[in-house]
């Protein structure tokens, strides 16, 4: 409750003792008997007595409540609007406090500098540049314009509404700039994506709270950036700043995103220590941290932990089965979920679908696929469709999977597409390939993959000349494959390779291990596959290439700087290739380690020669 009101509260106490217990309202019907009392006293028609009553049933989020008392009060002041106008501004219904002010000027109150903050809030809560635009005129013409608290409510409106050059005059303008205005010119720099602007603000601020910290960490992630969201964290804590839910969720985040494992149990062991609130959003990160750094035991086991688990937490855990190839136990934990009592979501049925998908579970598949509609009323999205098509694809059966995407009820996208020719390269069927590859190239002519992608198909079928034609194509559009990387972590720091990397410290001693490994795992029998190598280039040349792909120069690291039988964890942002995959199953023999690998798709684990997906990804 607001400063003034606990001041007004605190004088009618005098009056009416029983005002004082309106603070410890709870609920509904303790509120009516407070009020039914005030009726009685006749202290209902105090316009402070009543103030407070709304004022108290705005704060427990009572506003239907707080709306039946105004219409009795005659002559309603300033703060009782006030309230109206604070109460809707980040409800369902923000334009009630339009409605509010209106009626507040036509009784001929003036506003103050609490009225305009609230109804800014409603413009961002309404998503309105327009009616912002119009309460920036409102403030103007009250004279509030230079009001530091009016000046950051506008700050954050602009800038959450996409203007931020409007944001960053505003915020010059500010003569006494607290942490709240430099706050909200960083995240508004965030909100456009310009995280660089955004970080040097920060650098800049004189003063720092745990909200600070937390939007710049938490606008890294939502970025992309997140290895600079590690390193802010870590900044955070030699700073003497503790972290609390909030910031560790975005960190948490992060480490998933980079496979980060050891960084993401030192961030949760952080949470322990500090006896943080593992609620269901900072849980359900833990879960997704673990399941995508390789650690599904870890997974299972804060997921058990979790207090009144919600869909979105058991569907997290599916689509980590879903990753690392895990179908049947994705199927139980779908049928536990049911019997808990919940309702799958949309996105439930899509990690089921795909966990299908990438168990080869067809039949059970396709079973699902049809009771979302008959049995739980969910209309089906172009993600699940996707996953159908995948599911059909990978089990070989192409003719199928092409019908069923000719006669979708909707459009389909690139993805869907995208499924198809991935299901070809896997079966070797250029007829298809190549009417799902033009349709793509149609879709997205910019997509580097699609070209890369159909050319590989065309390769393995010896169509040489549409190799030809697709190379050049790219080149005629501009079109550049990018560059893939992979991520190793070791000592809590991550460790990133790209094809062909000279750029590491220890490259030298890099390449003689992996010579060393090639030398035994060709005694093993590998003898190398070309066939996703570039197709311009000589068959030496090919060679060196896919020998120095991303993933083998990281496990030559790992195996040269790791001991024992510790498995070996590594991140690559594209699929793994086919060369790759072979090779891994030979070291994971020949070295005796396991090997998981996260690919763009799924995890592979590599053990005694074998991987999980069976060879089928």
């Amino acid at each position: 409750m607001c400063g003034f009101s606990n001041l007004v509260l605190r004088k009618l106490e005098l009056k009416n003792p029983k005002l004082s217990l309106l603070e410890s309202c709870t609920t509904l019907s303790h509120l009516k008997i407070i009020h039914a009392h005030l009726i009685r006293a006749h202290t209902i028609f105090d316009v402070f007595a009543a103030s407070c009553l709304i004022s108290i049933s705005i704060d427990k989020n009572l506003l239907d409540y707080a709306a039946q008392v105004f219409y009795q009060i005659q002559n309603p002041n300033i703060f009782i609007y006030n309230s109206f106008i604070r109460g809707f501004s980040g409800s369902k219904d923000p334009d009630k406090s339009f409605h509010f002010y209106v009626q507040s000027k036509r009784n001929g109150l003036v506003p103050d500098n609490l009225t305009y903050p609230f109804l800014v809030k409603a413009c961002t809560q309404k998503g309105s540049l327009d009616m912002g635009i119009q309460a920036h005129g409102q403030i103007i013409r009250h004279g509030f314009d230079n009001d530091v608290y009016v000046q950051n409510s506008l700050v954050t409106m602009y800038s959450s509404l996409g203007d931020i050059k409007s944001a960053s005059y505003i915020f010059r303008r500010i003569s006494c700039l607290d942490v709240v205005s430099w706050t909200s010119m960083v995240a508004g720099y965030i909100k456009s994506g310009d995280v660089t602007c955004a970080r040097k603000l920060f650098d800049k601020m004189p003063e720092k709270n745990l909200v600070t910290w937390s939007v710049m960490i938490s606008g890294y992630a939502k970025n992309s950036f997140f290895d600079k969201a590690i390193e802010l964290y870590f900044l955070l804590q030699s700073e003497g700043v503790q972290a609390n839910e909030t910031v560790m969720v975005s960190v948490i985040a992060s480490c998933a995103h980079l496979g980060a494992l050891e960084l993401g149990e030192r961030a949760h062991d952080y949470i322990l220590r500090n006896k943080m609130t593992v609620n269901l959003i900072l849980g359900t990160a833990l879960v997704d941290m673990y399941a995508r750094c390789g650690s599904i035991d870890k997974a299972i086991w804060v997921f058990d932990q979790l207090p009144g688990r919600d869909a979105l937490s058991w569907t997290t855990l599916i689509a980590g089965f879903a990753m690392h190839g895990y179908a049947k136990k994705a199927l139980e934990y779908f049928s536990r979920m049911e019997k808990a009592g919940l309702t799958p979501r949309e996105i439930t049925f899509t990690a089921v679908l795909s966990a299908c998908s990438h168990g080869g579970l067809v039949e059970r598949g396709l079973k699902l696929f049809e009771s979302m509609k008959r049995d739980y009323r969910i209309e089906r999205r172009l993600e699940h469709y996707g996953c159908m098509v995948d599911l059909l694809g990978r089990a070989g059966r192409l003719a199928e999977a092409e019908k069923f995407v000719n006669e979708m009820p909707m459009k389909p996208n690139a993805p869907i597409w995208g499924a198809l020719l991935g299901a070809c390269r896997i079966h070797k069927n250029s007829e298809i390939a190549e009417r799902a590859g033009k349709t793509l190239i149609e879709l997205k002519p910019e997509h580097s993959g699609y070209y890369v992608l159909l050319s590989n198909i065309y390769a393995r079928t010896n169509k040489w000349e549409n190799v030809e034609n697709i190379r050049q194509m790219m080149k005629e559009r501009g079109v550049v494959k990018p560059p893939g990387y992979t991520l190793f972590e070791m000592d809590g720091k991550v460790h990133k390779f790209t094809i062909g990397d000279k750029t590491h410290p220890e490259i030298q001693q890099i390449e003689r291990m992996w010579e060393e490994i090639l030398g035994k795992i060709r005694l093993a029998g590998y003898t190398g596959n070309n066939d996703d190598a570039l197709f311009d280039i000589d068959e030496e040349e090919k060679e060196s290439n896919i020998h120095r792909h991303s993933e083998k120069l990281a496990i030559a690291y790992a195996i040269m700087r790791t001991k024992g039988h510790d498995p070996i964890r590594i991140v690559k942002n594209m699929r793994v290739c086919e060369d790759c995959h072979t090779a891994t199953k030979l070291i994971s023999k020949v070295y005796e380690r396991e090997l998981i690998v996260r690919d763009r798709n799924r995890f592979h684990h590599f053990k005694g020669g074998a991987c999980s997906c069976m060879d089928y990804w």
